[in-house]
Formats: C-alpha cells, structure tokens, sequence
C-alpha cells in the first residue's frame, strides 16, 4: 500500500483506522469475517480493469482469454465444492443472485413465499418495501413462538396462496434448515424451491451443515460469510445450459439456461473479474482439509458461547444454536437491541442490533441482538475465548452506562487480539 499512502494519505490512513479496529476489537456479526491475504491478492488484481460481458467462449469483447480460463477454474472449483453440475459465479452479490432466480423462474406479479425478514429472513424473500414484494406477490411465513421456523404456517400458506416459488434460508435463524421439509411442501403446490445458504454455505462445504444441493431446484450463495470469501455470490444448480439463442421453456430442467440469461442481459453487464478470482482463491481453500476443521470450530465456538451466556441468564431464540450465530432476546434484561449493539462496541465488540419473532419493539431498536462465531473462529479462537468473550458480554451488557467499565473491557479485549492477529 505504499503508492496509495504516497498518493491518498486520506484513504489509506482510513483503511488502516479499519484495519485496527478489526485488530483490537471482536468482530462478532455473523454475516462478516476475515479474508485471507490470497484472497485480497486477487481481489486487488489487474482483472478489475477487463470487460467480459458474456459467458467464456461467448463474450461480447476481444481478449478474454485469461478472463474465461479465471471464470471457468471459479465455476468448477464451485461444481466439485458443492457436488453440483452448474455454478454461475457472476453474480456481483446476493441481492442480485436472489434477483436473477426471480428473473429467471417468475413474472411480474407471480406469488413467491419468503421467511419474514423480522423472524429472522431477509429483505430479498419478499419484504413488501423490497423489490421482491415490489414486482411479485408476497406472502410471508414466520416462526413459532420457540423462534423455529412454523412448518405447518409454511404448508398452510403454500396451499392457500400457491405460490410459484418458495425462498428458504435467511439471516438471523441459528438452527438446521430442513431443506427436505421445505421441499415437501413445494412439491404439494408445484412451486419451484430456492434455497439461500449464504449464511451457511461455509459450514455446508465443511460438512457440519445439511447440503440443499440435489434437494432444492436452485440454490444461491454469497461468498463472503462463513465460506470466507469476497463479497459476491453465486447461483447452483444441476443440469446443464443450452445456448444463448436456443429458446426454452420455464422448466425445472432449463434452469440453468434460465438463470444464465437472467444474469447477462436480464440485470447485470460485465462480471467483475478480479471478484471472480478472488471467488476461485476462496473456494480452492474451502477444498482443503483444514476448512473442515475451521467449519466445526465456528460451531462448536458457536454452542460454547451460547451456553455460557444462557448460564448468565440471556435468553436465546430457540433455546440456543445448531449454526454459526445466535440471537438474544434482551427483554428479561430491560436492554434494549440498540442500547446494546452501542453499548457492545464502545467495549471493542462488534454485534447487530436484530429484531426477534413476534418482536413487541420497531426494526430500529428491537428487542434483540445478532451475534455469532466465523471471524472469531478465523483468527483461531477456540473454546477458552468464547468463555472469555461470554464475560466481556455480559459485563458491557450490565454497565451499558459505564463508560469507565466499558473502556476497560475493551482494554482487556484488545490485549486478548494481540495472540489472535488477523490473517496474512
């Protein structure tokens, strides 16, 4: 970095004010980890300055030659990861991902089903201010009291509504997604199944989490969560694409094809290449052994914290947690999600503010917060520093006022960093 320091002292002294924050402090939002230097490697590429509209072999620009063979290493490396016959790893995030499949499978004003963003879906699964409860007709399932995921309302709505398409996986949900069970019920209503494992796609490739590849018509997947990646995504499935000009019907078996053509021209141009790259350098490291063990940590890391914070007295949606994240209901403690989401970042720990089901309290200060284990897990933290981190929460969380006790903590948290550096 040093012709940017050279050149824009401004940025780079931000991104260094970055990089220490995420130095001395935890980042605990379970959306987010650290990258590995490969990874930035690639990402800081001179692919960033290459068009290459199109597919490899179809591209609408001359040289892309080296782009095509980085797209097509990406594409397999995808296909053996997850045991599929289709990737397209072009896909600039998971909203867009998410947008494609609705392009690809839907029409305007189609009836698609989604996870309730507030019980722990996200926006994209038909949120009413969202584009996909703009363009298509959404109806939302929920979770229980418990916070589990209301089968019997899904298979009731689906019978009532009959919807076109089915969204599974969320956000903030911290038990096994039943792709299975999901699947069932679309088939009772002949609705095509998207799975969206992005929070879970790490620990699918570490095989501590059921895979909705073979269950699911199509499955989507941002990189950049527990499969620790760059920010992007990617679309799986099976089956195979025709060509571009081959007409084809809206078939489970033209997926592929459906979904090659919703990307480029249906809403996105050209792919970012070096975000491509920076995919494949992602998914080679989540083909080594050492990812496994790194995917089981994060959930045993997972159940030790959320043990230790129930044992303090915190009560957990679901009663704890099967994946890489929890979520606390903070209403026995009279905090509230944004006083605590604060109150834990002056301490030098990084959570979201996060509504729980059938929560009493608005989107901007809930009754929740959302917490988890992957960038944690990253700097090789294992079941000695849950504990710890278990006591830095709970002690920030009981002086949410204190601003002295609250400094201190995050003196203690930054000290226990120093053996925990970020990746190089």
């Amino acid at each position: 970095m040093q012709k940017l320091q050279t050149q824009d002292p401004d940025i780079y002294n931000l991104i260094q004010k970055e990089v220490a924050r995420q130095s001395q402090g935890l980042e605990m939002i379970p959306s987010e980890n650290h990258t590995s230097q490969a990874v930035l490697d690639a990402l800081g590429s001179r692919l960033t300055d290459k068009y290459s509209e199109g597919y490899p072999g179809m591209r609408y620009y001359g040289g892309c030659e080296h782009a095509d063979a980085v797209e097509n290493l990406a594409r397999d490396r995808a296909k053996e990861l997850f045991g599929c016959s289709f990737a397209n790893v072009q896909p600039h995030s998971g909203c867009p991902a998410n947008i494609a499949v609705y392009v690809a499978l839907l029409k305007p004003g189609d009836t698609l089903m989604g996870l309730k963003l507030f019980h722990g879906g996200h926006m994209t699964h038909g949120l009413k201010v969202n584009f996909s409860g703009v363009f298509f007709n959404s109806v939302q399932y929920g979770c229980n009291e418990e916070g589990f995921i209301d089968l019997d309302e899904m298979r009731r709505l689906a019978h009532e509504h009959k919807p076109k398409l089915i969204v599974t996986g969320g956000s903030a949900y911290a038990r096994t997604y039943e792709w299975a069970k999901y699947k069932e019920i679309a088939d009772e209503v002949g609705a095509f199944l998207l799975a969206d494992m992005s929070h879970v796609a790490g620990l699918v490739a570490g095989g501590v989490h059921p895979s909705p590849i073979g269950i699911a018509d199509v499955v989507t997947t941002t990189t950049h969560k527990t499969l620790r990646g760059p920010r992007g995504a990617m679309i799986l499935a099976n089956g195979n694409p025709s060509t571009p000009l081959q007409s084809v019907e809206h078939t489970k078996e033209n997926i592929p094809t459906l979904i090659d053509r919703a990307i480029i021209p249906g809403i996105q141009g050209g792919p970012h290449n070096h975000q491509t790259a920076a995919i494949a350098v992602a998914l080679k490291e989540a083909m080594q052994p050492e990812f496994k063990i790194y995917a089981r940590q994060i959930v045993t890391n997972a159940k030790i914290l959320a043990d230790e914070l129930m044992s303090r007295g915190y009560n957990l949606v679901t009663g704890g947690t099967e994946t890489h994240l929890m979520l606390i209901n903070l209403g026995n403690k009279d905090i509230t999600g944004k006083q605590a989401e604060s109150a834990l970042g002056k301490a030098g720990i990084t959570v979201n503010k996060n509504t729980v089901p059938h929560d009493p309290r608005k989107p901007f200060d809930p009754s929740g917060i959302r917490l988890g284990t992957p960038a944690l897990t990253t700097r090789g933290m294992k079941e000695d520093e849950m504990k710890r981190i278990a006591g830095f929460i709970d002690r920030a969380l009981g002086n949410i006022d204190n601003e002295d006790e609250l400094t201190k903590i995050h003196i203690e948290v930054t000290e226990m960093c120093e053996s925990f550096p970020l990746p190089n």
